[in-house]
């Protein structure tokens, strides 16, 4: 029989909110953009929900809400991507007006930045800010991220080489292999051979950088943390020509980082107090969205485009209340959208999706469309009923394969032993 004392630990592990102790667990509930789609995860434990719709079951279900918000994001991204194949001279509107709202798929890459931010950071913050070592993050991190990129990479160099090429810059080099495969387009120049791809090696740079911010984090502070990266962004942009950075290609790392750090320190609501997680974060988040989408719409997305390093910055605020509502499971009506089964489901394969979208899109309105209708209105219809349900389906087929098996498998030998275990039952039937 246990001692009282064992009992006891036992009883405490066993309330406690995350399934692993003393390093960040990435596990099968929240899954790059890149970002984009390529955030930490969290498996806790499920005991019976509280009435109160607390306790692990409820929490469970608030951060399977987070896999519905990435799943949403990297959807508008598919539906972005449409709008600007299909409609020639972004950031100018070639479409009609009321197709405006599909123009930013920048800010959805955002997005999913904080939303990276703040899931890789939940189990840290449940465990005073330590992440249990570098080295192992890291790996977990590799694991999880590059099996997929790597396949949809071979996937896009085929249809960029064969079909049609990913970009004006002409179809894809040896020095594309070299950079993309590689991850480090963001600091390399090369020919892309997927235009979805630019923050994936944005993700990778702030993966490097996620143990020095949990660092600062736990030694000075959120504040400090928060102020320190983005004062030194802020001071980036001023010293530009007319105080308006011009983006290029690459190198948007630095500019990204207090979007990253934004949600890694709101992660720490987690952890707050019951008085402060039940603030409403939506009506927050609402209030803060205001101004600068009032500032959007009214000055259009020319001026939003060219400014997307300070909108960037505005936007993040809102996004990170966003994103702490649904964590504490706010507002009820989204609550309820995101936990449907077609929602999670999404948001699962979320990332694949993000990875693979852009080359289906591509051969639908560069090859396909043009044999059935007219290019404008009637190709974005066309293509939005074609590409759209194939880049879905094709995404869950695609993370069967090359995405859910790491996920659910921590190494090569669990990998290996449950595909002879699949095997042998397969056989044995």
């Amino acid at each position: 029989m246990a001692s009282p004392g064992r009992q006891r630990r036992r009883i405490a592990e066993g309330a406690a909110p995350c399934g692993e102790r003393g390093a960040g667990r990435e596990g099968r509930t929240i899954s790059a953009v890149t970002s984009h789609p390529t955030s930490g995860e969290l498996d806790p434990p499920v005991p019976a929900r509280q009435p109160d719709g607390t306790g692990a079951a409820g929490e469970r279900l608030q951060l399977q809400g987070l896999d519905g918000l990435r799943g949403l994001a990297a959807l508008y991204v598919v539906l972005f991507h449409c709008w600007l194949l299909t409609f020639p001279g972004f950031p100018r509107n070639s479409g009609p007006d009321w197709l405006g709202w599909m123009m930013y798929g920048r800010l959805a890459v955002v997005f999913f930045l904080v939303l990276s931010g703040f899931s890789l950071a939940i189990s840290p913050a449940r465990h005073g800010w330590q992440l249990g070592g570098a080295r192992r993050f890291l790996s977990r991190r590799a694991w999880r991220i590059l099996p997929p990129y790597w396949a949809a990479l071979a996937l896009s160099l085929a249809v960029a080489w064969l079909v049609v090429p990913a970009s004006h810059f002409g179809p894809p080099t040896g020095k594309t292999l070299l950079v993309y495969g590689l991850v480090v387009q963001d600091v390399f120049t090369a020919p892309t051979p997927n235009g979805a791809f630019w923050s994936i090696g944005v993700e990778a740079e702030l993966y490097l950088l996620f143990p020095l911010f949990l660092l600062i984090r736990r030694r000075l502070g959120a504040l400090v943390l928060v102020g320190g990266v983005t004062l030194l962004v802020v001071a980036r942009g001023l010293a530009a020509p007319d105080a308006s950075p011009v983006e290029g290609m690459n190198w948007l790392t630095p500019n990204l980082a207090p979007v990253f750090v934004a949600g890694l320190v709101g992660a720490g609501i987690i952890v707050a107090s019951e008085k402060v997680r039940r603030l409403p974060w939506h009506w927050l988040a609402a209030l803060a969205a205001l101004p600068i989408g009032s500032l959007l719409v009214v000055r259009g997305s020319v001026w939003t485009a060219r400014h997307f390093f300070w909108v960037d910055l505005a936007v993040v605020p809102a996004m990170t209340m966003l994103i702490v509502a649904v964590a504490t499971g706010r507002p009820a009506l989204l609550m309820r959208l995101l936990a449907t089964r077609p929602m999670r489901s999404l948001g699962n394969f979320s990332y694949s999706l993000y990875l693979i979208h852009l080359p289906i899109v591509m051969v639908v309105i560069r090859k396909i469309a043009p044999h059935f209708v007219s290019s404008g209105l009637p190709a974005f219809w066309f293509t939005l009923l074609l590409a759209v349900p194939v880049s879905v389906l094709g995404a869950w087929l695609f993370a069967a394969l090359f995405e859910l098996p790491f996920k659910r498998h921590r190494s090569w030998k669990a990998l290996l032993a449950a595909g002879r275990s699949r095997g042998t039952r397969l056989s044995g039937s």
